[in-house]
This record gives C-alpha cells, sequence and structure tokens, in this order.
C-alpha cells in the first residue's frame, strides 16, 4: 500500500459561490481581483484623510509658533520706533575707545579654555 492515496483532493462544489468565483477569476483576474482591491486603496484613502488631518490640527492647537512680538513681550503699539539716523546718532555717542576685556564665567565642568 502507498504511504499517500492516490485519490486527487476534492475541489468545492461546482454550485458554490466560492467555485463560481474562481472559474470567473481566472478569465477576467483584474476586474475580480484587481479592481477591488484599488478600489478599496483608493477609498480608504479618502476615508483617512479627514482623520489625518484632525490629527495634525490638534497637533498644531498645542503647539502654536509664538510671533516674534509675543516672544518678546511686546505689543505693536508698544515698540519703539526705528529711525536710521536716531539709530545712528546713538551709536556715535558711545565711546567704543574705551572697553575693558572681561571672561565669560563658566559652568563648573566646564572647559574654559584657559592653559596652566
Amino acid at each position: 500500500m502507498p504511504s499517500f492515496q492516490s485519490k486527487s483532493f476534492q475541489k468545492t462544489l461546482p454550485h458554490t459561490f466560492a467555485a463560481r468565483y474562481r472559474k470567473l477569476l481566472q478569465k477576467h483576474p483584474f476586474a475580480l481581483f484587481g479592481l477591488p482591491f484599488l478600489a478599496t486603496i483608493v477609498g480608504g484613502s479618502f476615508a483617512l484623510t479627514p482623520a489625518t488631518a484632525l490629527r495634525y490640527e490638534r497637533y498644531d492647537r498645542k503647539n502654536q509658533q509664538v510671533s516674534q512680538e509675543e516672544a518678546m513681550g511686546l505689543r505693536a503699539g508698544e515698540r519703539r520706533k526705528v529711525d536710521m539716523k536716531e539709530e545712528y546718532y546713538r551709536l556715535q555717542a558711545k565711546d567704543i575707545d574705551n572697553w575693558e576685556q572681561r571672561r565669560v564665567k563658566r559652568l563648573p565642568g566646564e572647559i574654559d579654555g584657559v592653559l596652566e
């Protein structure tokens, strides 16, 4: 007696939905497999777009970008108007020849660059 039976595997009954679908799939593979697959991918993309937009809107609400005036704590009306001539004369009035060099205090453990 052989170790395997000589009977072939009996396929599904010819009148079931699966058997008819398998037979039609061999004739029209794109229409019955490829088209539903692509439709699912494209439809899923359209369905998930609002959810993704909502996700990024929540993130943006948490992390709002601060404008330069808000970061400096100034409002638009409180800012000093800048005039080029005034700035020129203000800088000319400073004594830039009389200055003293000072070392910046370093944090503990930070290399200060002094050779001993």
